[in-house]
């Protein structure tokens, strides 16, 4: 981590406490973020760069690929005049590889990007990108619109240049646009390699997850972690996203070993969900302490990081060991950090006052007045600029501590939201003469942003539907608040509207007003008062309308699931309704909820497995055929009268049929017809997905396939479709399904069973068993399905593991269970 400096105040002041500065090394050397993309493209050209998934399947570039399209995309541009100093809006769709190459190519034209979410509302991007004076546009299927005259300055960006440009919520109704300079992203990238995971870097065996919008400014901390290092960058569906514990499962299969997100959202995922992730990076909300003491397991790195955009992405963090209290910590090698008093002068250590930040990372607003008054000098400190936070802090000698806001800026799921631009919406209504925005949060823990309204005198009564509808229009979907009609707004003092005494809990309609609730309706309904904050008026409640957004409904969806495992989130977002979603529910449960009832195998299973062993003991007696073939060949130069076989054909015949090449070819090359198209899951015992596993089992078994020993027994994996990656070990047979996957240097001892599937009563279950880079799975083992055994982990000897091992940790028995850390008990190096 990086040094912390503190200076004495001076010795004409009595309190000679040091001062609350925190200074760190110097800044990286200054270069572009092509620059960055370029060196690590030469490091590592065939490295996955960008991987899209799609329910069509997955497309994946590499570092050489990607330049390669980015090229095309910037010529593109640069046809189109446009070059170093212009700016370009990108509004792709979320998830695609197609968003990240327009980002790219904007870069590489020397202009700077400007996104805007796909999903937000048409009114909000004329707006983002006519402040920020674009030029032109990069949409869907890397279309370029232009929309002025681009300033035709070709060549690459100069450090100085802007890299990007983000807009963040305005205080005064109109988003703030933020610009960064190449000098300060390049910085910030430089400095997080030098931070994070120094004793085993970050490289191209890691997958990064890209879950937040390119308007949020983090997703610039996402795509750099992976592009810096020669990671790959894993861009998830945004309906996954909003998901939010559908998310979980999702890095699980894509698996995902770095993730930068807010608490929020990586509280919902269950903790195995985290296992093969050795990297968390929070921020954009305040941690709670629990959740921290959660993720910090061995093997996995979990930080803390605070940063506005104004000072390009984070610009301090502390590493969580799950012990309180929990920091914002120090700050990154470049950026200066202060704790200041109300007139300016920082504070004594252990004192608490506003944070404010200078050095190599401070951005500008667009607007010259506002980013004069943010970034003013700090005469105190001589600092010719700096930005004040509005954030304030503890000063303590091992890190700053997040104490809340000073102004009526709030944070809610990770974006940093000005109360004044949700008050210009409200009093934009039709009917509304008065209005505030709050954050409230209900007794389930759930943060709602909540607009209250005062109707005018002569204005229409509100309808809060429509309402939503219009604000819908000119505010993103996370801006959207539930609207809450009072007869008066609290006032301060000053005037100002007291949001603090704004009425919470909201009154709930009166008893003779609200639909008597029955069932599943009524069960619904107490869940929903706990995460919204109040009850649903009748079964025409709309979940989204009374305040619900997507964080929300991932909570809400959390609690229903305790009942009705099988529902979704798509199923809040499809059934808004309370009645639709009951409804919803019953159909699942079928109305009831029988005993499980044991089905027989189907008798035309076991005919079909009768007819099938036909084949199966004719590949049998073929090989002894040949086999004795070749004895009556030898014996019949003593006995002359016994017929001979040419020795071509028996030649022949042991190459097919008995050498390792053969063996592997009939069992591999039947194995991958047979299970075409075979996936993960559960599946009726005696079914298809039954037989054509057993006969492949059978076939692997007859054909001899299954005594292949020594470095035959990995060509027969790789052959089968299994992905076995460099000096692994593997001393067991693969399963016949190829759903394994060994990670560098791991170790399969002799006789573990990897067949990924066994049968439970009248199901099938099969998956797929994944073991990290130096992991070691001790002899006769057992890997059930959907085993994962994380990096450098190690089972025991005679152990069985039905979920997962994390990174590093030894396991044991039968379940497996946690007996410590893992030991390494051979030399480091690989003999010949």
């Amino acid at each position: 981590m990086t040094a912390l400096h503190a200076e004495p105040v001076s010795d004409l002041a009595l309190d000679t406490r040091p001062r609350a500065l925190f200074r760190t090394a110097a800044a990286a050397p200054p270069r572009t973020l092509v620059d960055v993309l370029a060196g690590t493209a030469r490091r590592h050209p065939l490295a996955p760069a960008l991987e899209q998934v799609t329910e069509a399947g997955t497309t994946t570039l590499t570092y050489q690929e990607l330049l390669a399209e980015v090229d095309e995309l910037r010529e593109k541009l640069a046809a189109n005049g446009v070059g170093a100093g212009d700016r370009v809006g990108v509004r792709v769709p979320s998830g695609t590889a197609d968003l990240y190459v327009s980002i790219l190519a904007v870069l590489a034209a020397g202009a700077a990007y400007v996104p805007v979410d796909a999903d937000d509302p048409d009114e909000r991007a004329e707006l983002v990108f006519g402040e920020a004076d674009v030029c032109a546009v990069l949409g869907a299927g890397r279309s370029v619109t232009l929309r002025g005259v681009p300033g035709q300055r070709p060549g690459p960006p100069a450090p100085e240049d802007d890299a990007w440009v983000i807009f963040t919520s305005g205080s005064t109704g109109a988003p703030k646009g933020v610009a960064v300079s190449h000098r300060a992203a390049a910085a910030f990238v430089d400095a997080e390699a030098r931070l994070f995971r120094t004793d085993e870097p970050i490289g191209p065996d890691d997958r990064g997850l890209a879950g937040l919008s390119v308007a949020f400014d983090a997703s610039c901390e996402e795509m750099w972690l992976a592009w810096r290092h020669g990671a790959c960058l894993v861009p998830a569906p945004r309906l996954l996203v909003r998901a939010g514990m559908d998310l979980g499962p999702w890095l699980v299969e894509q698996e995902i070993t770095i993730v930068s997100t807010v608490p929020t959202l990586v509280a919902l995922w269950p903790a195995e969900a985290l296992d093969d992730v050795r990297l968390v990076i929070l921020g954009g909300e305040a941690c709670p302490p629990e959740l921290a003491e959660r993720l910090a397991q061995d093997g996995r790195e979990v930080w803390n990081t605070y940063g506005p955009t104004e000072a390009t992405v984070v610009a301090c963090a502390a590493r969580l060991t799950g012990e309180d209290p929990v920091r914002i910590g120090l700050p990154l090698e470049g950026w200066d950090l202060t704790v200041v008093d109300k007139t300016g002068e920082p504070v004594a250590m252990g004192e608490s006052g506003e944070l404010v930040i200078g050095g190599v990372g401070l951005a500008r607003y667009l607007d010259p007045a506002k980013d004069a008054a943010k970034y003013a000098a700090l005469p105190s400190l001589g600092w010719d600029r700096a930005y004040r936070s509005g954030d304030l802090v503890r000063a303590e000698p091992e890190g700053l501590v997040f104490l809340g806001r000073a102004d009526e800026q709030v944070k809610l799921g990770g974006r940093r939201i000005e109360l004044g631009e949700i008050d210009a919406a409200l009093l934009a209504l039709p009917g509304v003469a008065g209005a505030a925005a709050a954050v409230r949060t209900t007794a389930g823990g759930t943060q709602l942003l909540v607009g209250y309204v005062v109707a005018g005198e002569t204005g229409p009564d509100l309808d809060p539907e429509a309402g939503r509808t219009r604000l819908a229009e000119a505010l993103p979907a996370a801006l959207i608040p539930r609207l809450a009609v009072v007869g008066t707004l609290p006032t301060r003092t000053s005037g100002k509207v007291d949001r603090d005494a704004l009425p919470w809990p909201l009154p709930s309609a009166p008893e003779d007003a609200r639909a008597v609730l029955h069932g599943t309706q009524a069960w619904l309904a107490t869940l929903w008062t706990e995460i919204l904050g109040s009850a649903p008026t009748g079964q025409g409640a709309d979940f989204f309308v009374s305040g619900g957004g997507s964080l929300a409904a991932a909570r809400f969806v959390s609690l229903v699931r305790a009942e009705y495992p099988t529902v979704s989130v798509s199923d809040v977002y499809h059934r808004p309704t309370l009645g639709a979603l009951a409804a919803r529910l019953d159909a699942l449960a079928g109305g009831h909820r029988p005993a499980k009832v044991v089905e027989p195998t189907p008798r035309r299973a076991g005919l079909l497995q009768t007819v099938l062993l036909l084949p199966l003991f004719t590949l049998v007696g073929l090989r002894w055929t040949v086999a004795l073939a070749a004895v009556n060949n030898v014996l019949s130069a003593a006995l002359p009268w016994l017929p001979t076989v040419s020795w071509w054909v028996v030649g022949a015949g042991w190459l097919v049929l008995f050498s390792p090449p053969g063996r592997l070819a009939i069992s591999a090359g039947g194995a991958r017809l047979l299970l075409r198209g075979v996936k993960p899951g559960a599946h009726p015992r005696g079914g298809s997905v039954h037989m054509r596993l057993w006969v492949a089992g059978q076939l692997a078994e007859r054909s001899g396939a299954s005594d292949l020993t020594g470095s035959w027994v990995v060509h027969y994996a790789r052959a089968l479709g299994a992905r076995i990656a460099q000096g692994v070990d593997l001393h067991s047979l693969p399963p016949v399904t190829g759903m394994l996957k060994l990670g560098k240097g791991a170790s399969i001892e002799p006789e573990v069973d990897l067949s990924g599937w066994w049968v439970d009563g009248d199901v099938l279950h099969l998956g797929k068993i994944r073991v990290g880079a130096g992991a070691v799975v001790g002899a006769r083992s057992t890997l059930f399905p959907g085993a994962r055994v994380g990096k450098r982990a190690e089972v025991a000897p005679g152990s069985g593991v039905r979920g997962s091992v994390p990174t590093g940790q030894r396991w044991s028995g039968v379940p497996a269970t946690k007996q410590g850390k893992a030991t390494r008990r051979w030399p480091g190096r690989r003999p010949p």
